[in-house]
C-alpha cells in the first residue's frame, strides 16, 4: 500500500518531534542538570544561584577554565542507570504478578502493586544512580578519563562493597534506601498525576474546537503529536520543581563518605571536598535548615529554570517546523 505524501510526512514528523523532545531532555539538558547536582551538593556555597542569570554566569566560566567537558560530563552514565531502571522493571515484572501497567479497570490493590514494582526498580537502580550522581558533580580538574561503563563497575562495587576506598562517614546503601525510593515513588506519581490532567485538557480543548468549527489539516495533525509533549513537559516540570528541596537531600545523602571533590560554584575555578557528616535523612534536613537556611534546599534552582526554557523553545520550535511542512505539503 503507497503512502501519500501528508502520511509519509507525517510519520517522519512523528519520528522527529519525539526524537526532538528525547534530545532535549537528555542531551541539551544535560548542562542545567550538571550544575544543579554541583549546586545541590555543594554545602560550602555562600551563592544559591537560584536565577538563570548567576547559572549562566557560572556556567561560562567552568566552560572557560576546564573547558566544554566541563558541563558534559557523566551524560553516559545517566543513559546507563536509564537501562538498568527500565531493565529492572522488565524484568521483575516478568517474574512477579506487579502489573508494569495500570488498566482502565484499575483499583487500589492494582495501584499499590504497580508503585511497588516501581519502588524495587529504584532500589536495583540506586547503586548506579550513586556512580552516576558522582560522576556528574566530581570536578572535571581531577577527574581521570573513565570509561563509560566505570558507572556500572562502580555501582556493582558499592553494592558488594569493593573498588574505590570511601571513607567512614560513607552511609550504607539500607539507609538510602528510603530516601531514594520516596523520591523515585514520589516523582512518578507527580508526574503521572499531572499528565493525565494536561491532557485530559488539551483533548478537551482540542474536541471543543473540532466541534465548533472544521479545524485545518495542519492543526488535525498538531493535535496528534504536541498534547502528549506539552503534558510529558508538565509533568516533568511540576515533579523536578516540588520535588526539589527532597532531591537536594538525597544527592546529600548518596554523595556523602564518596570522596567527591566539585568545582567551587561560587568563584567558576577551584576545587572543593564534600566533608558532610549527615546521620541521615532527618539530620541532613535539619542541618541544612540550620546552617543553610530555607532556601539552601533550592540551591541551583536557576538551573532548573533554564532546563525548562529550553525544553520549552524547542518544542515551540519543532512545532513551528512542522507546520510549515505540512503547509507546504498540502
Amino acid at each position: 500500500m503507497e503512502l501519500t505524501e501528508t502520511e509519509q510526512l507525517n510519520r517522519f514528523a512523528g519520528f522527529g518531534i519525539g526524537l526532538a523532545s528525547l534530545f532535549t531532555e537528555n542531551v541539551l539538558a544535560h548542562p542545567c542538570i550538571v550544575l544543579r547536582r554541583q549546586c545541590q551538593v555543594n554545602y560550602h556555597a555562600r551563592n544559591y544561584h537560584l536565577t538563570p542569570f548567576t547559572v549562566i554566569n557560572i556556567m561560562y566560566s567552568f566552560n572557560k577554565t576546564q573547558g566544554p567537558r566541563a558541563l558534559w560530563k557523566g551524560m553516559g552514565s545517566t543513559f546507563i542507570v536509564q537501562g538498568v531502571t527500565l531493565g529492572a522493571e522488565g524484568i521483575i515484572s516478568e517474574f512477579t504478578p506487579l502489573p508494569r501497567e495500570i488498566s482502565h479497570k484499575w483499583n487500589p490493590k492494582k495501584i499499590g502493586e504497580h508503585l511497588l514494582l516501581k519502588a524495587l526498580t529504584y532500589i536495583v537502580a540506586m547503586p548506579f544512580y550513586s556512580a552516576s550522581l558522582i560522576e556528574t558533580v566530581q570536578s572535571e580538574i581531577i577527574r581521570d578519563n573513565a570509561g563509560i561503563l566505570e558507572c556500572v563497575r562502580e555501582g556493582i562495587g558499592r553494592v558488594i562493597g569493593l573498588g574505590v576506598p570511601h571513607s567512614k562517614r560513607l552511609l550504607p546503601l539500607l539507609s538510602l534506601m528510603f530516601p531514594t525510593v520516596l523520591h523515585g515513588v514520589l516523582h512518578y506519581v507527580i508526574s503521572s498525576i499531572i499528565q493525565k490532567f494536561v491532557l485530559l485538557i488539551l483533548k478537551r480543548k482540542t474536541y471543543n474546537s473540532h466541534l465548533a468549527e472544521s479545524s485545518s489539516p495542519v492543526q488535525s495533525m498538531l493535535d496528534a503529536y504536541f498534547p502528549e509533549l506539552i503534558a510529558n513537559f508538565a509533568a516533568s516540570l511540576c515533579s523536578d520543581v516540588l520535588l526539589f528541596p527532597l532531591e537536594t537531600v538525597l544527592h546529600r545523602l548518596h554523595i556523602q563518605g564518596t570522596r567527591t571533590i566539585i568545582d567551587n560554584t561560587d568563584l567558576g575555578y577551584e576545587v572543593l571536598p564534600i566533608n558532610t557528616q549527615y546521620e541521615g535523612m532527618r539530620d541532613c534536613i535539619n542541618s541544612i535548615k540550620q546552617e543553610e537556611g530555607a532556601l539552601g534546599f533550592y540551591k541551583g534552582f536557576g538551573a532548573v529554570i533554564i532546563q525548562y526554557t529550553l525544553h520549552a523553545a524547542v518544542l515551540q520550535i519543532t512545532k513551528i517546523i512542522y507546520s510549515t511542512l505540512l503547509q507546504n505539503s498540502i
